[in-house]
């Protein structure tokens, strides 16, 4: 019980100051909200996608956005396409892991949806596949990045890269990026049922 517990305070400070870091992106997380109102308010749909932690972080947007966030409202459209493990191991089997969510994109996206892409790296070449994609399809882009953003960066309509070397710090603030894009839409579509 007597052993050294610094990195533990080392690691909460380090994951504040790193959420802290994305007050300078407070205009960006705005239009990121914005956007995903307006395509919302219009009757399109959010798609997301990741791999590994960053497919987690997929489900949770888009589960929040059918189910709730924190109060109840309509259900909002939302698809994961890191969720289909059926789609994803044949698209994976027939065309290869780069194509697994382009191929999807092209199946369920419509003009005017947004595709949401998370990635700590930015340099998944199946979410660069899914960016070309969505872009040849007239869907809206987004990207929460990590590290410099990788062959990511500047790849889509809007972007916000949270800049650290510790993938689970820049996940953390994935996090909250995702919770604060959610708030954006349930102050909307909340309000509006309320009323």
């Amino acid at each position: 019980m007597g052993e050294d517990k610094s990195w533990i305070r080392d690691g909460i400070a380090a994951s504040a100051a790193m959420i802290g870091g994305l007050v300078e992106s407070v205009d960006v997380i705005g239009e990121m909200g914005e956007v995903i109102v307006a395509a919302l308010k219009a009757g399109s749909k959010v798609l997301t996608a990741g791999n590994g932690g960053s497919a987690a972080d997929a489900l949770h947007m888009s589960e929040e956005f059918v189910g709730r966030f924190r109060n109840n409202r309509c259900s909002l459209p939302a698809v994961s396409l890191a969720a289909d493990s059926t789609a994803i191991t044949c698209i994976g089997n027939d065309f290869g892991f780069d194509e697994i969510f382009s191929r999807q994109v092209e199946g369920l996206g419509k003009a005017g949806d947004v595709l949401v892409v998370f990635s700590t790296s930015g340099s998944a070449r199946n979410l660069s596949r899914a960016i070309e994609a969505a872009r040849e399809a007239k869907l809206i882009t987004i990207a929460l990045l990590g590290r410099d953003g990788g062959p990511l960066a500047g790849k889509a309509d809007h972007e916000i890269i949270v800049r650290g070397d510790a993938t689970e710090r820049i996940q953390e603030a994935h996090q909250v990026l995702v919770h604060l894009l959610l708030d954006a839409a349930e102050r909307v579509f909340w309000s509006n049922d309320a009323t």
